[in-house]
């Protein structure tokens, strides 16, 4: 794990090292088996939430624990680097929350929130669906309003905790034009609202993935976030938060897989010495860490923007780009170094490298990403070309 950390308080430093210990102590012992049996650990969010990780990032008159951004990536590090599907977990949590958060009346927030950020109720977020992707403006689901409350017809697909979740936050179109969407919050238990076989998916199996599929949902007006039409921008606004909770969490999937790949590095040995004194293995694994390292520093530089109130779209775009396609590079990496012991499920590089895999693609995937970064270098050009002499 890593051990230079720049953290901006003692209450800080303190919580980390808090993590770092339930992390190795109470998630790692139990990361293995959960996967290989895809078994979706639920207490594991309950006892989060009873730490008030579920609520770091949240402001403390609404029930959460008022760290910075900077310090909550860095506790989704460490989880992620012992237990990525909680870690992907907490950040959707989080992000399931942002609307209410950020767009909520003061009625709503305190009706639900409290219960939310404290881990009662775990969230998913539904804004994807078969056919928009990457285009979400392009969505079916319709919401139609119907007296006092709305009625949802349609279906969401990759929602993670699909099933297991305790509310939803759904995104929903209410008018015929393309950016006409709405965004609700809808309780698991609402009639005509279910999930799907889970996915059979390649990594990230102790978290539940699934389509949900909403059929005359009846929800009530008052669980509608911000005004009719407020949905996609609700949605949007945090992605970019979002973002860069994938990046920590493969940060330290990253990190996790550098430390077994160190660990065994120091003690095989071939040739009569340690493979780690082999140059070539050992400037594989100079660049493994100067991968982590760059990922790190790019996802904590889009955090203290945000922190200090500046935009930081761009720079989330970067760091989730650059810490998933470097996390999938240290995790094959990884592979390599302990060869065909590697390749086995006896150690758990192989697990960390099919889990790397999807962090290149949920979130925006990083060709959205390079999009999302290239338009905004473009506006830039734009305002310096067209702008007064």
């Amino acid at each position: 794990m890593p051990a230079r950390r720049v953290l901006p308080t003692d209450e800080a430093r303190d919580l980390l090292a808090l993590v770092r210990r339930v992390a190795e102590q109470e998630l790692l012992p139990r990361s293995a088996e959960a996967e290989a049996t895809e078994t979706f650990p639920r207490d594991v969010f309950r006892t989060l939430g009873q730490m008030g990780i579920l609520g770091l990032p949240y402001p403390e008159e609404l029930g959460g624990g008022g760290q910075p951004y900077e310090v909550y990536l860095q506790v989704l590090e460490e989880i992620g680097a012992v237990w990525s599907s909680v870690g992907v977990g907490v950040s959707v949590h989080a992000l399931s929350c942002f609307g209410l958060a950020s767009f909520g009346t003061a009625e709503q927030q305190q009706r639900w929130l409290p219960d939310m950020l404290g881990g009662d109720l775990l969230g998913a977020y539904c804004l994807s669906e078969p056919h928009a992707g990457s285009d979400p403006a392009a969505m079916r689901t319709t919401a139609r309003r119907d007296g006092d409350a709305y009625v949802l017809n349609g279906a969401k697909a990759w929602t993670t905790h699909g099933g297991e979740a305790d509310f939803y936050k759904v995104m929903a179109r209410t008018g015929d034009g393309r950016n006409d969407i709405s965004c609700f919050l809808v309780p698991a238990d609402t009639p005509g609202l279910r999930a799907d076989h889970p996915e059979k998916k390649m990594g990230l199996t102790g978290s539940t993935t699934a389509t949900m599929l909403l059929e005359g949902v009846r929800v009530d007006a008052d669980r509608r976030l911000g005004a009719e039409g407020d949905g996609l921008r609700i949605a949007l606004a945090g992605l970019d938060s979002g973002r860069l909770g994938i990046a920590a969490v493969a940060t330290g999937l990253a990190q996790g897989a550098l430390d077994h790949a160190v660990a065994y590095a120091q003690e095989r040995e071939t040739f009569g010495q340690r493979i780690i004194d082999h140059q070539g293995l050992g400037f594989l694994l100079a660049d493994m860490e100067a991968a982590v390292q760059t990922a790190r520093a790019t996802t904590l530089h889009a955090a203290r923007l945000k922190d200090a109130g500046l935009p930081f779209s761009r720079e989330a775009s970067i760091a989730k780009m650059v810490a998933t396609d470097n996390a999938m590079k240290v995790t094959t990496d990884a592979v390599q170094v302990l060869g065909g012991f590697g390749y086995t499920r006896d150690f758990p590089v192989e697990r960390y490298m099919r889990e790397a895999k999807v962090m290149q693609i949920f979130e925006g995937t990083n060709q959205i990403q390079r999009m999302v970064i290239a338009r905004s270098l473009d506006r830039d050009d734009q305002s310096t070309i067209t702008g007064p002499a």
